[in-house]
This record gives structure tokens, C-alpha cells and sequence, in this order.
């Protein structure tokens, strides 16, 4: 549609380009693989599972005949209010501990997030769940290039680096419901690592929703995560959605990113100053759409918005500062 740099190259099928992505132990394979590759798990630190990571985030799905499906989880004013308290009291703590100003240069740092893939499956058929490597090589290339400006955005402190791909065969699983004691079972019994690690959920899901991710908190809870729809990977069925940025978006979130839409026209919105405030999600790809009266089009390109992912291709300069603040905050050793 032309409102995407580099989607031809980004978007090429069966994304060959490792050169983000450090991939450990993690082989390529065929079109329907019967068993995991080999793989060196990772360590896992001690976790804390005192706190329920509640502020997920979805993106609503609009499957062709379907209804667009509730968002289980936009944040009301008074949560944004407290996760914000939160993190400038937590900003504030980390300066005292160091004693420094608490500020922090998105462009002096660089972090790369060791990523665990569990593919939750039905069965053995690519219908029961069972998606190629290939697929989940490529989101991991389209989450580098996302979030190092590649595709047109800002430079963020953040790449990722494949360490395992787990597959589990569990029709109780299956599909995955948001907030349900299955979601709740699954996440306690595969998630892996400390909070630096993101885990990524992939299977059917249930609502008609694309994915849903939770907010970073002082402790670590299991539920902490990524759950993604696993068609809307690269080279999936998700017609409109099948280019990998459901899991750029919900990665945002995990990173502590709001919608663009986030308190609509008014007040602090998604607490970035460099994102035009928006009213409402924006669907499909409708440029030019300007919903609020102060300066700026809505930012409809965004990825934190609800657009079709060849509409999508970008994260803001004031994003990638927030982004690395929270990570410095709650999630860095």
C-alpha cells in the first residue's frame, strides 16, 4: 500500500535474514515439523509469583464475517495513573540505589532479550497449531527490525535473540482464553526465566482476538508474557494480520507501551508526547483519519495502534525513551 518502508524486503516470505536475530540452537525446518528441534534451554533464575501481572493488553481481531471483539483489558485512567506513580516512584528508587540523575538515553544503551517460544498445539496438523520453525524465525527477525527503526520508525534499545522453541500438545490448552485458569495452568507450568526473559505463547485464540500481553510490576509473576495469535506470524492465515506485527505490538506492551488510543482525545493519553493523541482505535488503514483537534494526524502507522500490519510500521522516538525507562525500572537485572 506504500505506507510501509522496506515492506517488500521486511516482508519478503520466509524472511531470510538473521542478522538481528542471534539464533541459539533453534534449526529451520520444514513445512510441517513432527517434533522440536534440538535446543540449550535457558537458565532460570529464582521467580517470584507473589503478584498477578493483571494490566494485559489485546489487540482485537476482525476475522473477514466477524465482529471486531472487545478489548479485554484498555487501562482506565486510574490504572494508568497508578502504573505511572509506579514507575517514577521505581525511577526514583534506581537513581538513590546508583546515585544518579534519574534520567536515561535511549541512544547510549543496548539490550538484547533472550526469547522462549512455546507453541501450544491440539494435535500434529498445521490446523491443530503445529506452525513450522520457519514462521517463528521470522517473527523474530520482524520484532528486530521493528525495534531497531529498520522499517522506517525510531531506533529502540532492544533486540531479541531466539533461545528455545517449546512445543506442547495439550487440547485443554487449546485454543488459549484469555483469563482463564487454562491461560492460568499453562503460563505456571512453561513459563521460563526471570523477568528479563519474554515468553511467547503461540496457539489458537479464543474471542476472535490477536494476542494479549502483560504490563512489566516490581515482582515476577508466571502470567508475565506475550500470547499471540500463531497465524498472524509471518507467512500465516490471518489475512491482514499475517505479517508479524501483532507480536511487535504485544511486545510493546510488554515493554510497557500503551495504546495510541489510550485515554482518547484528553488528559495524558498514552503518556508519550511525540504520538498525535487519537480517540479511538483505527481499523483497516485509513489515512488521513484525524480524530482529536490537537496538532497531528492519528498515528495510524504506529505499531500500538489496531491497524492492518501493512499499515503499521513504526515506533516513536518518545516510545523508544519510555520503552527503555521501564526496562531500566522494573525489568533490568
Amino acid at each position: 500500500m506504500g505506507l510501509r518502508p522496506n515492506l517488500l524486503t521486511r516482508r519478503n516470505a520466509g524472511i531470510a535474514s538473521t542478522s538481528f536475530a542471534l539464533l541459539l540452537g533453534v534449526a529451520t525446518v520444514g513445512f510441517l515439523p513432527t517434533a522440536a528441534p534440538a535446543s540449550t534451554p535457558l537458565a532460570a533464575p529464582a521467580v517470584s509469583e507473589t503478584c498477578f501481572l493483571g494490566g494485559a493488553m489485546a489487540k482485537a481481531k476482525a476475522r473477514p464475517g466477524a465482529a471486531a471483539k472487545h478489548d479485554p483489558n484498555q487501562l482506565t485512567l486510574g490504572q494508568v495513573q497508578a502504573r505511572e506513580g509506579e514507575l517514577a516512584d521505581l525511577i526514583q528508587e534506581r537513581a538513590k540505589r546508583k546515585g544518579v540523575r534519574s534520567t536515561v538515553s535511549a541512544a547510549t544503551a543496548s539490550v538484547t532479550i533472550p526469547v522462549v517460544v512455546h507453541v501450544i498445539q491440539r494435535d500434529a496438523t498445521r490446523a491443530g497449531g503445529n506452525i513450522p520453525d520457519s514462521m517463528i524465525t521470522s517473527q523474530i527477525n520482524v520484532l528486530n527490525q521493528s525495534f531497531s527503526g529498520a522499517t522506517g520508525g525510531a531506533s529502540t534499545a532492544f533486540a531479541f535473540s531466539l533461545q528455545k522453541i517449546n512445543r506442547v500438545t495439550n487440547p485443554s490448552w487449546y485454543p488459549i482464553v484469555q483469563g482463564s485458569s487454562a491461560e492460568r495452568a499453562m503460563k505456571t507450568s512453561l513459563r521460563t526465566g526471570g523477568k528479563s526473559t519474554l515468553n511467547i505463547y503461540l496457539g489458537e485464540l479464543s474471542d476472535d482476538l490477536l494476542g494479549w500481553a502483560t504490563f512489566p510490576k516490581r515482582s515476577l509473576d508466571k502470567m508475565d508474557g506475550v500470547v499471540v495469535l500463531s497465524e498472524s506470524l509471518p507467512g500465516g492465515t490471518a489475512t491482514n494480520y499475517n505479517l508479524g506485527d501483532t507480536g511487535t505490538h504485544e511486545v510493546g506492551h510488554w515493554l510497557n507501551l500503551y495504546h495510541t488510543f489510550q485515554g482518547g482525545c484528553g488528559g495524558s493519553g498514552d503518556s508519550v508526547s511525540d504520538t498525535p493523541a487519537e480517540a479511538s482505535p483505527a481499523f483497516e488503514c485509513p489515512t488521513g483519519r484525524d480524530t482529536c483537534t490537537a496538532p497531528g494526524l492519528d498515528p495510524i502507522t504506529n505499531f500500538m495502534d489496531y491497524t492492518y500490519d501493512n499499515c503499521m510500521y513504526q515506533f516513536t522516538a518518545g516510545q523508544a525513551s519510555r520503552m527503555l525507562t521501564a526496562w531500566n525500572a522494573y525489568r533490568a537485572a
